[in-house]
């Protein structure tokens, strides 16, 4: 088999008020609803990256130690939307917060030389705002 791109990726809402509020209405994604409760777009273009990624691995570049949080839900994956620039995931992650959600690391540059801020959306899906300065 020969994956040539990621077509699509997204959440399976317990919740689906808060679900669509914070995919539509705090990162801002242009959202139709193509059947009742189920709501999509075509006009995002496609991933750069699918990787495989250990919660160890995840859980240090979060919270600086290998082991997850008891109190916090255990991610079932991840997903990073790209942005123009360092200051711009800054800004990201102060717009974020200053729409009630919980930062959990904030803007920070990563060894390999990503610049990311890190949350986690109502599903427990491990959300990424970055700038890789390669993508660009």
């Amino acid at each position: 088999m020969e994956i040539q791109f990621v077509a699509g990726f997204g959440p399976i809402g317990a919740h689906p008020d808060a679900t669509h509020t914070f995919w539509a209405d705090t990162l801002g994604i242009s959202l139709e609803e193509a059947a009742p409760g189920y709501f999509h777009t075509n006009h995002l273009d496609g991933a750069k990256a699918f990787a495989l990624w250990p919660l160890a691995q995840a859980a240090e570049a979060t919270f600086g130690t290998p082991e997850w949080p008891a109190d916090r839900p255990v991610p079932q994956a991840w997903i990073e939307f790209e942005v123009s620039s360092p200051e711009a995931v800054a800004d990201a992650a102060a717009h974020l917060r200053g729409s009630g959600q919980e930062i959990l690391r904030d803007a920070h540059l990563e060894p390999w030389g990503q610049t990311t801020a890190r949350l986690l959306s109502p599903e427990g899906l491990l959300v990424g705002i970055s700038y890789l300065p390669e993508f660009h």
